[in-house]
Parts: structure tokens; sequence; C-alpha cells
């Protein structure tokens, strides 16, 4: 069985995923070589902006252009953060607001949370000693 691999992957779209997330690492790695912002303000910066644009509609552009080129930097969590929030608020009300982000992201957060647990379970930097849970 021959796989023509060109008509499973769509290159292009790789392309530009790449490009995107590309993009945004690079003007991060810009504000911290060019700024004197901590890289916490940054983080801050980008899920504040991804959340704003998100909020506003245009972000889900990008999304459609560059799909994980755009969703999994850090402004793709602000995104997801006010997409959940605004469709929880349509279904529930007010009480979406504050409840839809958290739901939305949940999978995201909960892997973050534990792959930091597994890290420092079983690597060890030069700064931190290694945890026995």
């Amino acid at each position: 069985m021959n796989i023509n691999w060109a008509n499973v992957f769509d290159w292009m779209m790789l392309l530009r995923c790449f490009v995107t997330g590309g993009i945004i690492c690079i003007i991060g790695q810009i504000l911290i070589d060019k700024t004197k912002l901590t890289p916490a303000r940054i983080l801050v910066i980008f899920v504040t902006t991804g959340a704003v644009l998100g909020g506003l509609g245009i972000y889900q552009y990008l999304v459609d252009f560059a799909g994980a080129g755009a969703t999994v930097p850090l402004t793709g969590f602000g995104y997801n953060l006010a997409k959940g929030a605004i469709e929880s608020v349509q279904q529930s009300g007010l009480v979406g607001a504050f409840t839809g982000g958290v739901k939305a992201s949940a999978g995201g957060i909960a892997a973050a949370v534990f792959f930091r647990i597994f890290s420092i379970t079983y690597f060890k930097t030069k700064n931190e000693k290694t945890i026995n849970i």
C-alpha cells in the first residue's frame, strides 16, 4: 500500500503554522532583548492581547489562517479564555463570564500543571532540588 504523503499533509498549513508561531516568538524575544519588561510582564501582555483580540473577534482570523501556530502560544491561551467566556455567557448568562474561560482552558491548564509536577519530580536543575512526592 503506497501512501501519497502530499495528500496526507497540508504543507501550506504547516508552513503558515510555523511562520505565525515563529513571528509571535520573535516578538516575545524582541520584547525581552530590547525592553526592560520582565518575562512575567511579557506573559501577561501576550495573554491579555490574545484575550482582547479574541473578544473582538479579530484573533479568529489568525487561528483560521495559522491553526496551532496561533493557538499554542500565549496569545492563543488568552484567545481561548475569551472565546470560552463569550460562549458561556451566551449559554448561561453573567455567571458564564467567570466560569467559561476556565472551562475552555481546563485541559491546557491541567496538562501544564501535570507536566510541571512530573518535571520537578524526576529532573533537577541547578536552581531547584528534586521533590519527592
